[in-house]
């Protein structure tokens, strides 16, 4: 009567599809056995697209950070009230049992997971966790604490799958444009948001004024809802589907994403942490001063910057040409001591190097000069720096050097190059160092690609079209830069993506994508300024690389394009302008 092969016959009559799909942890209650989890939960998910796994509550903190780096998504499920002393409260007489162990395993779980940019949807308690870790606070009970002069009733003794109120949804907010303008819900809760905090808004509200939903304020792919959305698919109601849907949706983007991180060499062209060296940070620490330590590549999954010693353009007499270069040489002589201090990063030296370290899962650190302030007018200083390492020189900053007109604080007295400049840019040539033209004049510019054998770069600039900045490159700039076979790294500095209201990531997206439509996929990468002010919401620092991947993912850009965008263009150029270079680095240098 029963074939015990019938099932495993069926996984086997096709080539298997199913591990495409993601994978996504659902944090368990707690009950009298240990571990429980509703039917819901998991059913809802399974019906969405995913692949749900249990997630058993658990003190050991090293699991946790496995499993994280093993899922696509994550639900906090419903339960138990959260310890107030949690947030830095007493407890009222109103509140309800809790679970000290599963309250610290969960706000230790949610917070990985945001800074490892997994989709995360709260449910109940889920939504209270997701504001509790993110900085906003709970009613312990609503009717004793909220100030609604009409409450309703939140706590309801009905069968789970019923609704029993409805909910307004905030206009343009994802539960409004996946469920509508007003829906009904269940309710089994006393516990909820009285303040979202600045990493989440409110998107949902009860008629009493109790937050029903929010969401993310970094357009990231994280939800909480207070109703039990799961429960609905036990009575055969599919009216909360589209929810899971969504869910699913973006842990499948997540997954791909991280897909490509993991096939192509990641690699940031710019950025300024060596300025805050002088605070003390710790580059193997998740260090708040900074956006690029370990922990942020490593969240990111990003295989790769180039450090910039940056100098300030000070006075142009010798003693100021000194003390210039012996800062930048003492900067360079900091990163690499401080990478040679870190377990799991190298200084890499060629592009070369960057492959070999990638493939031992390790991180590469490449050497720049932001500045030509840094050899004065000693020529003889562009060969010295390129075999400390260093990859490329931004020719100036901002205000003319010996070298060129600077876009910013410029009196053109060059009227571009200086002739100690050209022989700077063949000096760069010979030596095999790209000459980087970010903050240069126009007219800096043109001449260098006049001047220049090889193809030049911009670290880190966007478009002059959309963001009207003379730090920017116009289209004819762009085309330029194309023609040579150089490159132009989109960067994130909020006054070079918009010149009105508040930059996000959906404006260097928007860059990105007229930086391509301009010089063509084969001339546009990524120059972040992490740390020299670059950063906007969803884009803020190295964990949140692999969210504009995701962007870029959504705007039809498959692996081929992006190995270019996230470092094949950059790379390409380096390659060819250290091959024809005089000073060449062996892979025993890195």
């Amino acid at each position: 009567m029963f074939d015990i092969y019938s099932d495993y016959n069926t996984l086997n009559d096709h080539f298997p599809n199913h591990t495409l799909r993601p994978v996504i942890g659902i944090t368990a209650n707690f009950g009298d056995k240990g571990a429980e989890l509703a039917e819901g939960y998991f059913r809802s998910i399974e019906m969405a697209g995913g692949i749900p796994v249990v997630i058993p509550i658990t003190e050991n903190h090293i699991e946790l950070a496995a499993l994280l780096d093993r899922i696509d998504g994550l639900v906090l499920s419903g339960g138990a009230d959260i310890n107030p002393l949690y947030l830095g409260e007493d407890p009222i007489p109103q509140l309800g049992s809790i679970n000290p162990r599963r309250d610290r395993m969960e706000i230790l779980l949610t917070r990985l997971a945001y800074d490892r940019q997994l989709p995360i949807l709260g449910i109940c308690r889920g939504i209270q966790v997701l504001t509790a870790v993110l900085g906003g606070k709970l009613y312990q009970d609503i009717q004793a604490q909220s100030e609604s002069s009409f409450p309703i009733k939140h706590s309801q003794d009905l069968a789970r799958g019923v609704a029993s109120h409805f909910v307004d949804a905030v206009p343009g907010s994802i539960v409004q444009t996946l469920l509508g303008d007003r829906f009904a819900v269940n309710s089994f809760h006393h516990q909820a948001v009285s303040k979202c905090g600045p990493l989440l808004r409110p998107t949902a509200y009860s008629a009493d004024g109790i937050i029903e939903a929010v969401e993310s304020t970094e357009y990231k792919s994280v939800v909480g809802v207070q109703w039990h959305p799961e429960c609905f698919i036990l009575e055969d109601d599919r009216c909360m589907h589209p929810l899971f849907r969504w869910f699913v949706e973006e842990c499948e983007s997540y997954r791909r994403a991280c897909d490509v991180h993991s096939q192509v060499l990641t690699l940031d062209s710019h950025v300024d942490t060596p300025m805050f060296f002088s605070e003390g940070v710790r580059f193997d620490h998740r260090d708040p001063k900074v956006k690029v330590d370990m922990h942020k590549l490593t969240e990111g999954r990003m295989d790769s910057v180039i450090m910039a010693a940056y100098l300030r353009q000070e006075e142009r007499s010798e003693e100021g040409h000194r003390a210039a270069t012996e800062k930048a040489r003492s900067l360079l002589m900091q990163i690499k001591e401080m990478v040679d201090g870190v377990r799991g990063a190298q200084i890499a030296y060629t592009p070369k190097d960057a492959f070999r370290i990638k493939s031992r899962g390790q991180k590469a650190i490449f050497l720049g000069i932001e500045n030509g302030y840094a050899i004065g007018h000693d020529l003889s200083l562009v060969e010295d720096f390129r075999r400390m390492g260093v990859a490329y020189m931004t020719l100036c900053h901002n205000g003319d050097n010996d070298i060129c007109d600077s876009a910013s604080r410029s009196n053109g007295e060059h009227s571009g190059l200086s002739a100690f400049g050209r022989d700077v840019v063949r000096e760069m040539n010979r030596v095999g160092m790209m000459v980087d033209l970010s903050h240069a004049a126009e007219s800096t510019f043109y001449d260098v690609l006049d001047v220049s054998q090889e193809p030049v770069i911009c670290s880190h600039s966007s478009s002059r079209f959309l963001c009207d900045h003379p730090r920017n490159l116009t289209d004819d700039q762009l085309r330029a830069i194309a023609e040579v076979g150089g490159v132009a790294q989109a960067t994130f500095y909020p006054g070079f993506l918009r010149t009105d209201g508040e930059a996000t990531i959906k404006d260097a997206v928007r860059h990105i994508l007229h930086m391509i439509d301009v010089a063509g996929v084969d001339h546009v990468g990524v120059g972040s300024d992490f740390d020299g002010d670059g950063g906007v919401p969803g884009l803020n620092d190295e964990s949140e690389m692999i969210n504009l991947t995701r962007r870029l993912m959504a705007e039809g850009f498959g692996p081929t394009v992006l190995k270019k965008i996230w470092g094949g263009n950059i790379v390409r150029v380096m390659s060819q302008v250290q091959y024809h270079g005089s000073v060449k680095f062996g892979l025993n240098n890195a």
